[in-house]
């Protein structure tokens, strides 16, 4: 019998063992998969409630919030000095951006980009230290909502779990998922909309495989946050009136009318994020001039403080008056002063109450212009906040669960729906972006949605190339080519010039081509000289190249011109489709 050594019993060995023994079993039964979903909606869940207890703790000791830290619903801040306390928060939001850019200069990614190009990786420090500073600036009073942070730390711990774990790419995304999933639903007090969360706008699918380990842990999450005493943000409103089919008319338009403000609201915080940009000032500075402005905007009314969630509950219930635009207006202006200037958070509890402020003025709109469509300013209001969530956050599932969670009334949630189709149908075709993608485009990202467009872009023609192509002079007469492609059995090969430099691809069909002058150059019959193909291409960007230079070969050259390889359109399709293959068999659960 052998030996054992010290070495063979030291810790890291025997974590490493412990780690390759749980890879093993998830990678082969699937109940452990619905178990780690169950550890991350936990570890979610815990965290939603320190984040949520610590905003709102720092609600009452700042601003003297009463006993639920409501700040959005207080009536008046009771000092004076209580409206300049955004403008300092934002002193420490700006230096603690400053600090975190020095300690961590990569930018931190998000649940969504996770997905969408990195395979699910997240670093959970990063996911740590982003949802403090949103924790904080909800705290501060900045008009932003906490569900950011909530998922990015569920997300960020499913993450540094199946990568510790390392599990498949597919297996990693679901985690991520179920994160974003629990945070959701311990929030809301609303498991299945943290589960179609979690499908529409983190894993990007409706996927089968996922529904278990999604749901595990957004019920987990649900239940930790509760019996941990998380201050959620559960949607309570009042009895509607009960939906008659004439309604569904006006709620077609809500949502119209839904999308556009959703689009504008988009716009504008680009727009306000621009203007901060231009105006030189360092960024540390930023947050404190739009905690400045988002104090003044407190003045009118303290309900633009914060995610709003307080006050959304009072103006559900309440009367429409002209107050009700001016909060609308003053809301939109906080929410883009402080994402424009640096706060950090999300816009999910603010797009729900400016969606039902919206909901209440269609209603009172409707009255007067067609009074025979009037509607329950309830119900509009209700149906208003999930279209312009919908709008600007997306995911139509997402919102109608949450209204048919938080009413139980199964009338209104069909009006949801309606409302919320439509709304998701305007935004995607006339701007193509929720608020998460469109500021990922207006960095210079390009995807639309979460969807596992990382595998497809990380095919490069370097992969898939021919590394050493047969090399002719371009000058070479078309006989002497034509004698060196039949000798060598060569389908095809790159011309240079005197140089060194590539001049197209001369394909053996095109050489023995009818009517072409034997003693003539063979330049005179290459092809995609002008489409030359740099390695670190990606294979979906050169398959175009072919169409264009009607050619099923073409070169590929560094910034220089100089010849690296030889690409074939057949060797490209095959690859390109056994990738798209791989991601297919990923979304529909096949793991083997």
């Amino acid at each position: 019998m052998g030996r054992i050594s010290r070495a063979d019993l030291s810790p890291r060995r025997a974590v490493g063992a412990v780690g390759g023994a749980v890879h093993a079993m998830v990678r082969t039964r699937e109940v452990f998969l619905v178990l780690l979903a169950c550890i991350v909606g936990a570890v979610a869940g815990i965290g939603v409630t320190a984040m949520s207890r610590g905003a709102h703790e720092m609600h009452k000791i700042l601003f003297g919030a009463g006993p639920e830290g409501f700040l959005s619903a207080m009536s008046d801040l009771s000092h004076l000095y209580m409206y300049a306390i955004p403008a300092a928060g934002g002193l420490v939001i700006g230096l603690y951006s400053l600090a975190l850019k020095r300690l961590r200069p990569r930018p931190i990614v998000d649940p969504v980009e996770a997905n969408a190009l990195e395979g699910g990786r997240m670093s959970l420090l990063d996911s740590f230290l982003l949802s403090a500073q949103t924790m904080l600036c909800n705290g501060f009073g900045a008009s932003v909502g906490m569900e950011a942070g909530y998922t990015q730390w569920g997300s960020g711990f499913g993450s540094f779990l199946g990568q510790k774990l390392r599990i498949s790419r597919s297996e990693m995304r679901i985690l991520v998922g179920c994160g974003a999933a629990a945070g959701i639903a311990a929030a809301f007090h609303a498991p299945l909309t943290g589960a179609f969360y979690a499908f529409e706008l983190i894993i990007g699918v409706y996927a089968i495989p996922a529904v278990a380990q999604v749901i595990a842990a957004a019920l987990v999450g649900f239940l930790v946050a509760r019996e941990l005493g998380a201050v959620g943000t559960p949607i309570i409103v009042p009895e509607a009136r009960d939906v008659v089919p004439l309604d569904f008319l006006p709620y077609i338009a809500l949502g119209l009318v839904g999308a556009l403000l959703a689009i504008a609201i988009m716009r504008l915080m680009t727009l306000v994020e621009a203007g901060f940009a231009r105006t030189g000032l360092p960024a540390p500075l930023r947050p404190v001039v739009g905690g400045m402005g988002v104090g003044l905007l407190a003045l009118f009314s303290p309900q633009v403080l914060a995610s709003g969630e307080g006050a959304m509950h009072i103006q559900v219930g309440t009367g429409v008056t002209l107050a009700v635009l001016g909060v609308l207006v003053f809301k939109i202006a906080a929410a883009a002063l402080s994402l424009g200037s640096g706060f950090r958070g999300g816009l999910f509890s603010a797009a729900l109450f400016m969606g039902s402020l919206l909901g209440k003025l269609f209603a009172v709109a409707i009255g007067v212009l067609v009074p025979f469509l009037a509607i329950d300013p309830v119900s509009s209001a209700v149906v208003g906040m999930a279209a312009l969530a919908v709008g600007v956050v997306g995911g139509p599932f997402t919102m109608t669960f949450l209204t048919l969670e938080s009413t139980g009334d199964l009338g209104i949630s069909g009006l949801v729906l309606t409302a919320a189709i439509v709304c998701s149908l305007v935004v995607r075709n006339a701007f193509g972006f929720s608020f998460t993608t469109w500021r990922m485009h207006v960095r210079g990202e390009t995807i639309r949605g979460a969807h596992d467009v990382g595998m497809i872009r990380s095919l490069t023609v370097r992969q898939v190339m021919e590394a050493e192509p047969a090399i002719l002079s371009a000058a070479m007469p078309l006989q002497e080519a034509r004698t060196i492609l039949r000798d060598r059995g060569l389908l095809a090969a790159v011309l240079v010039d005197e140089n060194g430099r590539q001049r197209g691809v001369l394909q053996r069909v095109d050489a023995w081509a009818e009517g072409v002058d034997p003693l003539g150059p063979a330049h005179a019959l290459a092809k995609g000289e002008d489409e030359a193909i740099r390695p670190d291409s990606q294979v979906r960007e050169a398959l175009s190249a072919f169409r264009r230079a009607d050619a099923t070969r073409l070169p590929v050259a560094d910034e220089d011109g100089r010849v690296v390889g030889l690409l074939a359109e057949v060797g490209a399709l095959r690859s390109y489709v056994g990738v798209l293959e791989r991601v297919r068999r990923s979304l529909s659960g096949d793991r083997y």
